[in-house]
């Protein structure tokens, strides 16, 4: 299942392949890929209706399919990429699994818990920051649910 992937746009350009494969099955478009030692190891798009699970986001889903994967609920030395910044319960997640690096796309002013919200990884209980990069793939990440969203409405 492990992949190397090498595109003009990276790691993101795979996570917007995820988003957009969600946003096909009806599910909002947010698409994550854990990368270790420059591989994709696993990958995954939002999943709550399909699962009728609200814990089946997709940094989530791909964080469980990586230590699966690894056969280690530790993800030490790999980095996750993500359309939209993470919300708190996924701050959380990929604090726990003691990720590496977070590169996100689109700023979440609503719903988003690493720069916005409970900013997460700034408070004094949180054990493990990972380095945060966002605007990764902003722009094209931002439209994808603004396109999305659009349609519901």
């Amino acid at each position: 299942m492990a992949q190397t992937i090498l595109f003009k746009g990276g790691f993101m350009d795979v996570a917007l392949e995820e988003a957009r494969l969600a946003a096909a099955r009806g599910e909002v478009p947010i698409g994550a890929v854990v990368v270790k030692d420059g591989t994709i190891i696993a990958r995954a798009g939002n999943e709550t209706r399909a699962l009728n699970d609200i814990t089946a986001h997709a940094e989530i889903l791909a964080i469980r399919r990586a230590s699966s994967f690894l056969c280690d609920e530790r993800l030490t030395g790999a980095d996750l990429y993500v359309t939209l910044e993470p919300c708190t319960m996924c701050a959380a997640a990929i604090s726990f699994a003691r990720i590496r690096r977070l590169y996100y796309g689109a700023e979440d002013p609503k719903g988003g818990g690493v720069h916005h919200g409970a900013r997460f990884y700034a408070q004094p209980t949180c054990h493990h920051a990972p380095e945060v990069y966002a605007g990764i793939g902003e722009v094209e990440s931002a439209e994808l649910l603004k396109s999305f969203f659009a349609e519901k409405r």
